[in-house]
């Protein structure tokens, strides 16, 4: 995510949320790249160019006919494909705290938040952090399956965590990212999720630990 991603980023969380950042929050954060990372998914139109891409992304033969590329870009174009998805964390210390993840209404319920959820946890890994937290609603079935398929827990409960209807929140955390047998079921998982989507624009391979290295089309915040 960039500055120039900011106003559509809004746009589309004022669709999937209650209550939603401010933009000058998303500005703010994008301006401290080493302690936050943010993230936007992009719809890529087929252009009918014979070049594959439209159908390489159809997962499991099941037809994409309005959303057959996804991408992770670093840039806005006015005239380019829209934002579908978008996703942050913080990164303090030896910890990875996801704060967002939203996906355009009408596309959700095909892996795309997942996909995200992925993409953070390859920069988590990649910055070196030892574990991932994030905050969840009590009501949120759908999130909390996604996060338990991917080993997180339930430590904690804050209490009243939501201000648009003092909704409780489940705390959860993930094993340790240095963990090896919970890496390679992070990499399962991510192989999975990268065959429904093998031109989403996440590298091949899990990032090293620690690894400070950029990763070209990864959409980590620059």
């Amino acid at each position: 995510m960039t500055q120039d991603d900011v106003p559509e980023v809004s746009r589309l969380e004022r669709r999937c949320f209650t209550n939603p950042w401010p933009l000058s929050a998303y500005r703010r954060e994008l301006r401290l790249p080493e302690q936050n990372a943010y993230i936007v998914l992009r719809h890529v139109p087929d252009t009918g160019n014979g070049n594959g891409h439209g159908n390489g992304a159809e997962p499991h033969g099941r037809g994409l006919s309005r959303l057959p590329l996804l991408s992770f870009a670093r840039r806005a174009d006015p005239a380019g494909p829209r934002v579908v998805g978008f996703a942050g964390m913080w990164h303090m210390f030896d910890e990875a705290h996801i704060t967002t993840i939203g996906v355009e209404p009408e596309q959700r319920g095909r892996g795309l938040g997942e996909l995200l959820f992925v993409a953070l946890v390859d920069e988590a890994i990649r910055r070196g952090a030892a574990w991932l937290t994030l905050e969840v609603r009590v009501s949120n079935d759908s999130a909390q399956a996604l996060y338990h398929k991917y080993g997180f827990t339930v430590h904690g409960t804050r209490k009243r965590y939501y201000s648009d209807n003092n909704e409780d929140a489940y705390v959860m955390w993930s094993p340790s990212l240095h963990d090896e047998e919970y890496l390679a079921l992070l990499d399962d998982l991510r192989g999975l999720i990268l065959t429904r989507y093998p031109h989403a624009g996440l590298p091949p391979t899990m990032p090293s630990i620690g690894d400070r290295t950029a990763i070209e089309g990864h959409g980590a915040a620059s």
